[in-house]
């Protein structure tokens, strides 16, 4: 999941308990992970403070790991977003992971009185400055035009050693693979559903292994991750069916809100057709999503993890189930859970049998049976023979 997006007009203390209910539904399911992004304005994506809404995601579920995705790093102090990084580390036992960006609505740039066009090179600045605090060793002073440290060291080293998993946003400019390549980071392709940022997978992971070459570090395709929207039900109709709910709402927010170039469909049934035939995204059936994701799979030469955008395409029920099907059809087919129990089952049905049309076992289960009927009825019938009953009662 990531984001998440929740209806405009909905009320957010509602909106954000989905959202915390839909983390625990997830950890129920075997969800690897789940990340949370910060926003300030647009109405649609309502967590201004994702390590805070993180902390209590920790507290409901035992097992899911939980990521910011992202936290907008000119919008902080470096310090102060290592403290609150570590302080989470230690209370989710480990199970946080970071992802950075430069924040991605201009509109909450403004309000901050952040210069658009600065945002990456903020970025930049701000995780080397974070990465030498989580290092610890000599204290960190920094001077730029948004921010001071003075003698900066942390108090407390991070839970998770050496540290904890980080990763940087991209979805169409070579920023944030380049910044996760010059650090060794993981990256988040947040647009891999979208088709100029389908066609730039190759080129990000590129620049990634530049950087990562020039600075001396090494990047691993499982700390790659994409996101892309997804909808699973049993029929492909039932699947648009269901996402009449929600889906002109995310296109709406991917029109206006974010800037990602707008998308040209003009009817639902285009809407679905273009998510269905950008790349990543998937409205319809689990085989439909296996197949999407091993053509991601392809076009990207190969990634870790593939993220469900959090966006509400279809009711309550629905995407609950949807998050289920998920689990139980589609994953296991990417984590190599299906081969042994459908070998298992393979070997048993083509075990040759003496018996036509009846397996070797159901065969030989048969007759053990027919014969201890007809011994007992042989023993029962004989004068001179007792039965043994079991242990008296």
């Amino acid at each position: 999941m990531l984001f998440p997006i929740n209806p405009v007009g909905q009320s957010p203390t509602v909106a954000l308990e989905k959202d915390l209910e839909l983390i625990e539904w997830m950890d129920r399911w075997g969800f690897a992970e789940a990340w949370v992004g910060e926003h300030h304005s647009g109405g649609f994506e309502l967590v201004g403070s994702p390590e805070l809404f993180l902390a209590f995601a920790a507290e409901r579920t035992k097992h899911i790991r939980l990521g910011t995705g992202v936290l907008s790093v000119p919008y902080h102090n470096p310090f102060m977003t290592a403290q609150r990084m570590v302080l989470l580390d230690h209370l989710s036992r480990g199970r946080t992971m970071f992802g950075f960006g430069p924040g991605q609505l201009a509109s909450d740039a403004l309000m901050l009185g952040i210069d658009a066009g600065e945002q990456r090179r903020m970025m930049r600045e701000g995780i080397e400055v974070i990465l030498h605090l989580l290092a610890g060793g000599e204290p960190v002073t920094f001077k730029s035009d948004w921010c001071t440290l003075n003698q900066a060291r942390l108090q407390m080293a991070p839970y998770t050693q050496p540290l904890p998993e980080m990763a940087v946003a991209a979805s169409i400019s070579p920023a944030g693979p380049a910044t996760a390549g010059r650090h060794g980071l993981g990256l988040l392709s947040i647009a891999a559903w979208h088709p100029d940022g389908f066609g730039k997978l190759r080129d990000h992971w590129s620049v990634m292994e530049e950087q990562a070459a020039l600075n001396g570090k090494t990047v691993n395709r499982a700390n790659w991750r994409m996101m892309a929207p997804v909808h699973i039900a049993r029929t492909e109709a039932e699947a648009r069916e269901n996402v009449k709910f929600g889906l002109g709402r995310v296109f709406d927010y991917l029109s206006h809100i974010i800037p990602l170039p707008t998308l040209d469909a003009t009817t639902f049934d285009d809407m679905i057709d273009q998510i269905n035939g950008l790349g990543g995204g998937v409205i319809g059936t689990p085989a439909m999503a296996v197949d999407t994701i091993g053509r991601l799979q392809e076009r990207s030469g190969g990634f870790g993890c593939y993220l469900l955008q959090g966006a509400e395409l279809a009711n309550r029920r629905a995407t609950l189930e949807s998050y289920q099907i998920f689990a139980e059809e589609v994953a296991p087919h990417f984590q190599g859970q299906l081969d042994a129990p459908l070998a298992s089952n393979r070997w048993l049905r083509e075990w040759p049998s003496a018996t036509p049309g009846m397996t070797q076992w159901v065969s030989d289960t048969a007759g053990a049976i027919h014969r201890e009927i007809q011994e007992y009825g042989n023993a029962r019938n004989s004068p001179a023979a007792g039965i043994d009953a079991g242990p008296s009662r």
